[in-house]
């Protein structure tokens, strides 16, 4: 049984991470952290990371960056495995991750879904194959509640997508005035709007054609079935350094 405890378990996605857990016998959450408690959880609420004093196998987070500083205090003294699935990170706090992953096992992807983390691998094949030839957009759209812009998922891509490419490449965020389009552009534009869960678009536009990758969220259960499966992944890990999703789906 994995033992999990969760941070930010009061809130939107910690909720529905409780509630799809449910279809995974192998997994309980043992405990979970949030500064607002709730009362209608099952299980031990601490209002922060320093007060947690119970016994879990794997740290899942999904909240704010503004966190991060003691989950890894707390994941570092009890020796566990922490997945990080909150997006937003300044360079410093990215810098402090990579530091930490040198003493204890460190999942972060910047989306949880299996889609997306198919679709970011398949861009490391057909990217090589479609620049020079097509040019490169990504189109993100959001519900009017996220904070970050634009989302971690859209710049997981394009990341993947600038390291695919030999020749030197820059980001265009949103487009305005009269500058033609150049060819070294990666475009990335963002959509914020009523309650969109999360839908993304690599577009590669070339002569008389176009080509388009596309994923779409329903419902953030697709988020936290990823997190609880990064967790089965994760209880097993047992070396220190950075992990991601395709180790869980074994890319």
């Amino acid at each position: 049984m994995v033992k999990v405890l969760l941070n930010g378990c009061c809130g939107k996605m910690g909720r529905v991470i409780v509630e799809s857990a449910k279809d995974f016998p192998n997994i309980t959450i043992v405990g979970g952290i949030d500064k607002f408690k709730c009362d209608d959880l099952k299980f031990e609420i601490f209002e922060n990371a320093s007060l947690v004093n119970i016994d879990y196998d794997v740290l899942i987070d999904f909240s704010r960056p503004e966190a991060l500083n003691d989950l890894l205090d707390l994941s570092i003294e009890s020796k566990k495995p922490i997945i990080i699935c909150s997006t937003g990170f300044t360079e410093e706090q990215l810098d402090l991750i990579k530091e930490q992953s040198k003493v204890i096992p460190i999942f972060k992807s910047a989306n949880m879904s299996l889609g997306i983390n198919l679709i970011n691998s398949l861009l490391k094949k057909i990217v090589p194959v479609l620049y020079g030839n097509y040019d490169i957009e990504i189109i993100e759209k959001h519900h009017n509640q996220k904070v970050d812009s634009p989302s971690g998922t859209a710049l997981l891509l394009a990341d993947t997508i600038k390291d695919s490419i030999k020749e030197e490449t820059k980001y265009t965020y949103g487009r305005s005035g009269e500058s033609k389009r150049e060819k070294n552009e990666i475009g990335i534009h963002a959509v914020r709007g009523g309650t969109i869960v999360g839908e993304h678009d690599v577009i590669f536009a070339g002569a008389s054609e176009v080509i388009e990758l596309s994923h779409s969220a329903a419902s953030r259960e697709v988020f936290a079935v990823g997190a609880l499966k990064a967790a089965e992944y994760m209880n097993n890990v047992t070396e220190a350094g950075i992990y991601d999703m395709e180790d869980v789906l074994g890319i």
